[in-house]
């Protein structure tokens, strides 16, 4: 009779491999769940963002000066066919389009002790349900304030995020925002009805590039005002960031806030590197949403490890390989032997 194979048993099998993350190596290093089996359990069960919550809300260190980063992030199924939920859509990190599921993710960050958690996500699967990413991000941010209730002053997003409606929205929650702009958004700086221009073709002086000007967004409701900054990313890039803080910031208080942003890329980037969230191979949908779930909450195990032990999520993660490695060279399953 085989074991009954359970989510904590899957997600230990994530954790603990370092490369392959397939069902096809899971059976076989399991010794009790069979291949068959593990994607039975995959596809009868349900897991869903709420299971993150629950699992990350003991965790997470509030901060009324708190933001909320909403991000997303494609995960890579270029060298597979037919998999549900799979759909032509760009990536920043291929920097091209690609096919692949497309995640957007909340991450909850403490600006005082620089931690960050994962808190929710979605699917994009706009064939299924017929959502954009936007309204996935309204949807959380709805969740967040009225259910979850935890505390946070900002709301940080990127360029795609910038929709009317959306930034209207946020403000009617009572909460800041910071965000950059598409290059070709139009604004009015000169309070002339009609004088709009693009973002990039806007002049700077000294001062306006320490403290921002006022602008109106087109489109925006008549008195809209909002401040918007100039902020040298690199050599090579600047963001012009919008913000409805009314507490009249500067540029470098402005650069730190937006800063915080890239947390959520860092969340990205351990997640892919450590967690196996891209290496399902599986077609239905249903397994697909099951082990993208089991990897985020694989990754909240590590970043809780990480954050008791003083040490990153990678040091945790490779600290199994070199245990094992301890391990073999105290008592070798296979004994090397010489002529």
């Amino acid at each position: 009779m085989e074991s009954r194979l359970t989510r904590l048993d899957y997600c230990q099998f994530l954790l603990s491999s370092q490369v392959n993350y397939t069902l096809t190596h899971f059976a076989e290093h399991s010794r009790r769940f069979s291949h068959d089996l593990a994607n039975r359990y995959l596809a009868r069960e349900r897991i869903t963002p709420r299971l993150v919550w629950e699992n990350v809300r003991g965790q997470v260190t509030p901060s009324a000066s708190g933001c909320v980063v909403f991000d997303d992030t494609v995960l890579d199924k270029s060298h597979s066919s037919r998999i549900a939920l799979v759909r032509r859509q760009y990536s920043g990190n291929a920097h091209s389009v690609i096919r692949g599921i497309g995640v957007v993710n909340c991450v909850y960050v403490n600006p005082e002790t620089q931690q960050f958690w994962v808190i929710d996500y979605r699917i994009h699967d706009p064939e299924g349900d017929g959502k954009t990413k936007l309204h996935h991000v309204k949807e959380m941010l709805n969740n967040l304030v009225h259910h979850k209730q935890l505390a946070f002053k900002a709301v940080l997003m990127d360029s795609w995020y910038a929709a009317k409606w959306l930034m209207l929205h946020i403000e009617s929650l009572k909460k800041l925002y910071y965000c950059p702009l598409k290059s070709n958004r139009l604004v009015n700086e000169s309070g002339q009805r009609g004088d709009y221009h693009r973002v990039n073709s806007l002049a700077w002086s000294a001062g306006e590039e320490l403290a921002g000007k006022q602008v109106h967004l087109r489109d925006f409701p008549k008195g809209h005002q909002l401040k918007l900054f100039r902020l040298p990313l690199s050599t090579k890039r600047t963001d012009c960031v919008v913000t409805n803080d009314p507490s009249d910031p500067n540029a470098e208080a402005v650069q730190e806030a937006s800063g915080l942003r890239w947390k959520a890329g860092q969340f990205h980037r351990e997640e892919k590197q450590l967690t196996g969230i891209e290496a399902c191979q599986c077609r239905r949908a249903r397994i697909q949403r099951n082990h993208i779930g089991c990897a985020v909450l694989v990754w909240l195990r590590l970043k809780n490890l990480a954050c008791q032990s003083g040490k990153t999520v990678y040091q945790i993660k490779r600290g199994l390989l070199s245990e094992f490695l301890i391990q073999q060279l105290r008592s070798p399953a296979v004994k090397m032997t010489l002529a």
